[in-house]
C-alpha cells in the first residue's frame, strides 16, 4: 500500500534514514531536534511530572538518553504554567539539556476516565490533586506544551479504550482529526516546537486507514501510532501498528506509544516503528524487577538471598560494571536485601533497567545498520526463550513472518 503525500513541511526536526533492513520494514535514521540528535530506533523514558524515578539528570544523560518524556496534564497542575513561563520551561525546571517530547494529556481520557467528561470543546477533569475542575482544551494542551518547550509535542487526540468497539471508536477517531487542526492553529512555536499527530481508530482497520490517510494530509513533522497498549491481544497490537506503517509516509519518523516489552519494541521495529515510550522500566524497578537479556528476574525471591553475582552477566550498566573495590559490582544479593525495603534499591534496579531498555535499541540499530536485523532478532528470542522455540510467542512469529522473518528457521542469515 504506497500513497502519495505532501513534503514535510518546514519544521524543527530533520529526519534521515541510515540503513533499511534488507528483509523487513525496519530502518535505522537519524532524527535532529533542537536539543540534538536521537539516533532510531529509540526508546524514551517517561519522566512523566519532570522527574525520571529513582533518577537524576546526570545519571540518565551518562545512560546514553538522548530524549525523554514529560506528561503535559500533570505539569500542567503541577507546578502550572506560571512557574514553567517564570523558569523558562521544562529544559531548566529539570536541569536536562537533551530532548523533551510531551504528551498531550489524552491518556488520562482513559487513566482518569471516571474524572474526565469528553466533550467537542475539551475535556473536563477533576484534578485528583483537589478536586478543581480543569478544562483541557485543544488550544490549552499546546498552551501548556508551548510553556513546556518541549521538541515534540503531541496533539490532543480523543483517546478510547483500546478494547472499545462500536460508534464511540469512530466518533474519536474524527474527533482526533479536528482536535488536530485546532492544535496545529494553536502552536506558537513550530519553529523549535514539532507537533505529531495521533492515529487512532481503535482495532478497526478501515478507521485506522481514514485516520492514517487525514492525519498524512495535515503535513505534521511526525506521526505516532496511539490508542494500543491497553490490553489488546498481541496479534491484533501488531496488525494495526503494521498496517498504519505501510500507510504513514517513510520520510517522518513514526511512533508507537506506551509501548516498552522488549519483546514488543523489537517486533515493532520490524514493522517500521522508530520511536518508543513506557513507564514499564521504572515502575518494574519498584517491585524489585530487574530486566535482563534471559527475562525478568524478581530479585525479592528468596533464591537471590545468597547469589552473589551481578544482576545481569555482561551488562555494562553502571550497577553490573565491576568497580574498583573488589572487581565486583553490585550483586543480586544486595539488590535482594533492599528491594522494598531502600528506595536506594529502586534506584540501582531503575538505572540498570533503563540501561537495558537503551541498549537494546543500540544494538538492534547497529544491527540494521549492518544488515543483520533478521539474525539478531532471532537471537534475542533465542536468548529470552533458553533456545525452546517451543516457547516462542506465537504472536511474534506470526507478526515477524508478515515481514519475512521466520523466528522458527535456524538460518541466522
Amino acid at each position: 500500500m504506497q500513497s502519495i503525500f505532501p513534503q514535510v513541511a518546514k519544521s524543527a526536526l530533520t529526519y534521515e534514514v541510515v540503513a533499511q533492513c534488507s528483509t523487513s520494514k525496519a530502518r535505522a535514521a537519524n532524527l535532529v531536534l533542537p536539543h540534538g540528535l536521537v539516533e532510531t530506533p529509540m526508546f524514551m523514558p517517561v519522566a512523566t511530572q519532570a522527574s525520571l524515578k529513582g533518577l537524576t539528570p546526570e545519571q540518565l544523560e551518562d545512560l546514553g538518553c538522548k530524549i525523554c518524556l514529560n506528561n503535559t496534564y500533570h505539569l500542567g497542575l503541577k507546578p502550572g504554567k506560571d512557574v514553567l513561563d517564570a523558569i523558562g520551561g521544562a529544559h531548566k525546571l529539570q536541569s536536562w539539556s537533551r530532548n523533551i517530547l510531551t504528551d498531550s494529556g489524552g491518556f488520562q481520557m482513559v487513566s482518569l476516565l471516571k474524572l474526565a467528561t469528553i466533550t467537542e470543546e475539551g475535556v473536563r477533569f477533576l484534578s485528583p490533586h483537589d478536586g478543581a475542575p480543569m478544562l483541557l482544551t485543544p488550544e490549552h494542551s499546546i498552551e501548556l506544551q508551548n510553556s513546556i518547550g518541549s521538541d515534540i509535542i503531541m496533539q490532543l487526540d480523543d483517546v478510547v479504550h483500546t478494547l472499545t468497539t462500536g460508534p464511540r471508536v469512530e466518533e474519536a477517531m474524527h474527533r482526533s482529526i479536528r482536535w488536530l487542526d485546532r492544535c496545529i492553529a494553536a502552536n506558537k512555536n513550530p519553529e523549535r516546537q514539532n507537533l505529531f499527530a495521533i492515529i487512532q481508530g481503535g482495532l478497526d482497520l478501515d478507521l485506522r486507514r481514514t485516520c492514517c490517510i487525514e492525519m498524512a494530509n495535515r503535513n505534521t513533522p511526525g506521526i505516532a501510532i496511539g490508542g494500543l497498549s491497553g490490553g489488546e491481544a498481541k496479534e491484533q497490537f501488531c496488525k494495526v501498528v503494521s498496517y498504519c506503517t505501510d500507510l504513514l509516509p517513510r520520510n517522518k519518523p513514526i511512533y508507537t506509544m506506551g509501548v516498552g516489552y522488549a519483546e514488543d519494541m523489537l517486533v515493532s521495529v520490524a514493522l517500521g516503528v522508530d520511536l518508543f515510550d513506557c513507564v514499564y522500566p521504572t515502575r518494574t524497578a519498584r517491585f524489585g524487577n530487574a530486566i535482563t537479556a534471559k527475562g525478568v528476574l524478581n530479585l525479592r525471591n528468596k533464591c537471590f538471598a545468597t547469589d552473589y553475582g551481578p544482576v545481569e552477566e555482561d551488562c555494562t550498566c553502571p550497577i553490573c560494571t565491576p568497580k574498583s573495590n573488589g572487581g565486583m559490582g553490585i550483586t543480586r544479593s544486595l539488590i535482594h536485601h533492599l528491594a522494598a525495603k531502600e528506595t536506594s534499591g529502586a534506584h540501582m534496579l531503575t538505572l540498570h533497567n533503563v540501561h537495558y531498555q537503551l541498549n537494546l535499541m543500540r544494538a538492534a540499530r547497529q544491527a540494521i545498520i549492518r544488515d543483520e536485523f533478521p539474525s539478531f532478532i532471532k537471537d534475542f528470542f533465542a536468548t529470552l526463550h533458553g533456545g525452546n522455540k517451543e516457547k516462542f510467542p506465537q504472536w511474534a512469529v506470526d507478526a515477524l513472518r508478515t515481514v519475512n522473518i521466520d523466528l522458527l528457521d535456524d538460518d541466522r542469515s
